[in-house]
């Protein structure tokens, strides 16, 4: 891997942020990149996360940082970052860090050996690589949003909501110029908006951990269930456009 940009979408992350970072900084000098940059998209925190990523950045020249006109959304911020990036491969992931960042070796692996165009961690494809569980009600929730998924968008896909995915460069233009959704669902319509365009997505079994500070509400999970029938309706009313 030569070249890569790395988004993590930021809200409220002031405390977790910092060692992250210092982490992902030590694994890129281990990867010796020709290329590497971290772009750091602060989605209008108030507990000071732009400053901390400002801190860690007066020491590592490759790190920039964006900020939102005010909170947007998870998938506003991870289009944000990903459209600005400019390495040849893009990876986003979370603040918390609850896949490790050296896991991207794996999915730049298995994209090389397929010629994949995305690459997208998963928790379901070997649930002994899962150290933290989710507390079981979330983790039920998960599971039926998955079949939810499945009946209104025909993706085969066993875990579209973790946060670790790499995107090769073009795949990342072509799908993110088109995303809409703002939220937690920006996955799925990202994943579909893949398959429309006839890109080709390798699920990568992944180590996770479930790392306590969630930012899903009960509520913003209840929306990410009519964003199944936006992204269908979106399909079919020909939103989407046509593959570049």
């Amino acid at each position: 891997m030569r070249s890569l940009s790395i988004v993590i979408p930021a809200y409220n992350e002031a405390r977790r942020l910092p060692p992250s970072l210092e982490r992902i900084f030590a694994w890129m000098d281990g990867e010796r990149l020709e290329f590497g940059e971290v772009i750091v998209v602060d989605d209008g925190s108030i507990d000071g996360t732009a400053e901390a990523a400002e801190a860690v950045g007066a020491k590592h020249s490759c790190l920039r940082l964006l900020r939102n006109p005010g909170n947007r959304g998870k998938g506003y911020s991870v289009r944000a970052g990903m459209l600005e990036a400019r390495g040849e491969w893009r990876l986003f992931t979370d603040a918390d860090l609850s896949t490790p960042i050296e896991q991207a070796r794996l999915l730049y692996e298995k994209a090389m050996e397929t010629g994949a165009d995305i690459a997208i961690g998963s928790r379901a494809l070997d649930r002994g690589l899962v150290e933290v569980r989710q507390p079981l009600l979330r983790e039920m929730s998960g599971q039926f949003f998955n079949l939810a998924m499945r009946a209104a968008t025909g993706l085969d896909i066993h875990d579209t909501q973790c946060g670790f995915k790499l995107y090769r460069a073009r795949a990342a233009q072509m799908v993110f110029t088109r995303q809409r959704l703002t939220g937690f669902s920006f996955d799925v319509e990202d994943l579909y908006l893949a398959r429309r365009l006839g890109l080709e997505v390798v699920e990568v079994p992944v180590r996770w951990s479930n790392v306590e500070g969630t930012k899903v509400s009960a509520w913003k999970g209840l929306q990410s269930f009519a964003d199944l029938a936006r992204i269908r309706w979106n399909g079919v009313r020909g939103v989407y456009g046509r593959g570049d």
